[in-house]
């Protein structure tokens, strides 16, 4: 009952104590919301009540007393937010573009159907209420991604239903080609395959297409081995074409009208994959939009409260998450970019930055052992201090993405990195003997965008995590498979 409202027991590392996950569809939050967590937090040691940006551009609570839990969930049912049905085996929250309605490339505006996805699943149609049962005891749990643009910056290619922005071959028409299955586990991981379906970029087809999916994945996927319980292995189990017969007859039975067609061809030339941090310009005149780093996406209650102060004053009130754990400040006039970036919270020595090295500004993080019962390491201060030393150590000459996970459930999505960080055994020499101690994985050549791609098979086995260790093995990496240069 607790994990069906998002509280998730941290017993093992923080006893009485619970993390809370909140719903946050397209990762879009305002500034009374930010403030609100910082709220939330507050009456708990600084270092256990935090604020944590996710892998789903979501947000969770840390350090969060049982007893604190009902003001929590009131609160965030007045500020149009939810707890519930995040946690547990249901549909976790919903990915869309960062840039949404703010992107001259933009080829779909994906707030609107996350919006839609996260009242489908989390709202019940009957009491108008936040928790719907129809979709709060799944096989496993469920990922849905709508991508707005080329970049992908949702990635489609690794969640269960992933809509990829394509134009109809013949009409012209926008719509969605639908890709099906991608998921991590300790057990497989799977790149999302292509379920040869097209259908409108409109509410209904999207809606429809993701309760027909859901329908028959509740019906008829394992339960009994929850190790073969994801998407992918009922679409293996069907057949791609026939899944899609079947998907498309639950579809029908619905009488909404909504159609289904073969995938349409992918957009062809080339595209270079887009930045997030930093200025960009926006298509409404005079607008711009600034990235900021969020170090392996950790926030404390008094950042929380500066993004939203510098919001208020510059985005509208409004905030953007990201997948990579980061914030954007949309909308911000750009004749007040140079009072933006003078604002204290940006300052020398501050963590929160809008231009990191192409290293630090690029670093994703799981939670870690600090809170998490099944990490090997610790990873979101290991991450962020070696991302400090490795810009100090060599220049590359373009953002280089490294992932930290603390255990092989990859959370931290170490397979789609450039170069990902898995916690796992090591040994090292002490005192003239062999001894266990934290060490890691390295996997190297995982890709985003249009080419994603997912690195399977680990580069480097048994580093101890120690920067003796560890750090001359990275250099070496960013020399030879990405051009880094020493600095002297």
């Amino acid at each position: 009952r607790l994990k069906y409202v998002g509280m998730l027991h941290r017993g093992k590392r923080t006893p009485g104590q619970f993390m809370m996950r909140l719903k946050v569809p397209n990762g879009i939050v305002n500034a009374d919301q930010m403030r609100f967590y910082a709220d939330c937090v507050s009456k708990y040691d600084e270092e256990l009540g935090v604020v944590d940006i996710t892998t789903r551009a979501n947000i969770q609570l840390r350090g969060v007393k049982i007893e604190d839990a009902p003001d929590i969930i009131d609160g965030l049912h007045a500020r149009n937010q939810t707890s519930f049905q995040s946690a547990l085996d249901s549909v976790r929250n919903m990915v869309g573009s960062p840039l949404a309605g703010i992107d001259d490339q933009e080829m779909v505006d994906t707030r609107e159907f996350c919006n839609a996805l996260n009242d489908l699943v989390s709202l019940d149609p009957v009491t108008e209420t936040r928790g719907n049962p129809m979709w709060g005891n799944l096989p496993r749990k469920f990922n849905i991604a709508v991508s707005g643009s080329r970049d992908d910056f949702a990635h489609t290619h690794i969640n269960d239903i992933g809509l990829q922005p394509c134009p109809h071959a013949k009409t012209g028409e926008m719509g969605f080609n639908v890709v099906l299955g991608g998921y991590m586990s300790i057990k497989r991981v799977a790149e999302a395959i292509s379920a040869n379906m097209w259908i409108k970029a409109d509410r209904e087809s999207v809606v429809t297409l993701s309760e027909a999916i859901l329908r028959i994945f509740r019906d008829e996927s394992e339960r009994k081995d929850r190790q073969k319980a994801r998407l992918m292995w009922l679409v293996e189990k069907y057949g791609v074409e026939e899944w899609k017969k079947a998907v498309t007859k639950e579809i029908t039975s619905y009488d909404r009208g909504v159609s289904v067609e073969d995938a349409q061809p992918a957009p062809s030339g080339k595209f270079e994959r887009r930045e997030l941090l930093g200025i960009h310009k926006q298509p409404q005149d005079g607008k711009v939009r600034v990235g900021v780093l969020v170090p392996s996406g950790r926030l404390s209650r008094h950042e929380c409260r500066e993004i939203a102060d510098i919001a208020d004053k510059y985005s509208d009130g409004e905030v953007r998450l990201t997948v990579e754990q980061n914030i954007i400040f949309p909308n911000v006039d750009e004749d007040k970019v140079d009072e933006l970036l003078a604002e204290p919270a940006f300052g020398a020595g501050k963590r929160l930055k809008t231009n990191p090295g192409f290293i630090e500004g690029n670093i994703v993080s799981c939670t870690g052992a600090q809170f998490c019962g099944l990490a090997l390491i610790e990873t979101k201060s290991n991450a962020e201090a070696l991302g400090k030393k490795l810009e100090r150590l060599v220049t590359v000459d373009r953002p280089i993405r490294i992932h930290w996970t603390g255990c092989p459930n990859s959370c931290g999505q170490v397979q789609v990195a450039d170069i990902g960080i898995m916690g796992g055994p090591a040994r090292k020499e002490i005192d003239g003997k062999k001894m266990a101690v934290p060490g890691c994985k390295i996997f190297v050549g995982g890709r985003v965008g249009e080419d994603a791609h997912l690195a399977l098979e680990p580069y480097k086995e048994g580093i101890p995590l120690n920067d003796d260790d560890l750090l001359p093995v990275l250099v070496d990496i960013l020399k030879t498979e990405f051009g880094a240069k020493e600095k002297r």
